[in-house]
């Protein structure tokens, strides 16, 4: 058995009462959890980053997002798995960095999401920064082509910083130059979330859909919904910092007018209408901020869980 990861250290030891199973090499299930904590450090302080410590963080909010699997869950209209005996819902624990092969961690990152695809499961990833988005979108390369759907703050379009491409400044850009993603749509960005101008011109030049903060509150979630492409596969990257800072305050840059909880979920919950949503994860919560009564820890939790239930209430997962 090939060591992808390690068992979470928590008081949870796993996502929302999932399963563990480390044996990613072998794993038969429907949805796979995947703690990635560390990206690519533009510092040698950036490594051991308050976002190293959201996976565990996310985890142990597991009773406050769900007190018990089996009870009914109004945001998905039954149970989290919906009352499904057959649904394999399982946790793989976190990749751990190799400290003597500096990177290495990001290789193995797309090699697990990769075997953990083949084996039939949606792997929902929890960062860690925004960086880890790169070898995971990688890993899902047999599922492309692939409509990349952002929530973020920022626009991530940087091609480098210090010399380092595959850090949480660049994921998108990163993105774009991959074969089996044919497709960018971008939400919430506001305040200086463009980035520097540029960066702004490149990913409109690839022909990313730009959907300000401003622009999502004026016209809606539907309406945006309606610009992305029926009947695709889709991959949701969330950073913590597109949401709104009254129900994610716990992230580096807090900006007003962000995207809602109740936006948020509509968006979820039409992508797995329109199409397949074949991943996702949720990047950059800083747990030490997280003061208020867990608020954001909850929120990734209850995003995840909309993810889950659509899903499954869609037939994403008929045997």
């Amino acid at each position: 058995m090939t060591t992808y990861t390690v068992a979470p250290r928590t008081g949870h030891p796993t996502l929302l009462y999932s399963e563990l199973d480390l044996d990613i090499d072998n794993l038969r299930a429907d949805i796979a959890v995947l703690g990635m904590p560390y990206g690519a450090p533009y510092a040698a302080s950036d490594f051991s980053n308050d976002q190293t410590n959201a996976p565990s963080a996310i985890r142990q909010a597991t009773d406050r997002v769900v007190r018990r699997p089996g009870h009914y869950d109004f945001d998905i209209d039954g149970p989290l798995l919906q009352g499904r005996t057959d649904i394999r819902f399982v946790d793989c624990g976190d990749i751990i960095p190799d400290l003597t092969q500096p990177g290495e961690h990001y290789a193995r990152a797309e090699a697990a999401v990769r075997r953990i695809a083949a084996g039939g499961a949606m792997p929902i990833v929890l960062g860690g920064d925004h960086g880890i988005t790169t070898p995971v979108l990688r890993g899902l390369d047999q599922k492309g082509p692939i409509t990349l759907v952002h929530i973020d703050a920022h626009l991530d379009w940087r091609d480098e910083v210090n010399g380092v491409r595959e850090g949480l400044s660049s994921p998108i850009r990163r993105a774009s130059e991959m074969a089996h993603v044919e497709g960018i749509v971008q939400i919430g960005l506001r305040a200086q979330g463009s980035g520097r101008p540029e960066e702004l011109v490149a990913a409109r030049a690839y022909g990313a859909q730009i959907v300000t903060a401003y622009e999502l509150h004026d016209i809606g979630m539907d309406a945006v919904l309606a610009r992305i492409p029926d009947g695709g596969n889709y991959y949701l990257t969330i950073d913590a910092d597109g949401l709104d800072p009254s129900t994610m305050p716990a992230v580096a840059g807090p900006a007003p007018g962000g995207v809602t909880f109740v936006q948020a979920r509509k968006l979820i919950h039409g992508l797995v209408r329109k199409g397949r949503v074949v991943g996702m994860d949720i990047v950059e919560i800083q747990p030490a901020k997280d003061d208020a009564n867990q608020i954001s820890c909850i929120t990734a939790g209850r995003l995840i869980l909309n993810l889950i239930g659509a899903s499954i209430r869609a037939g994403h997962f008929d045997k």
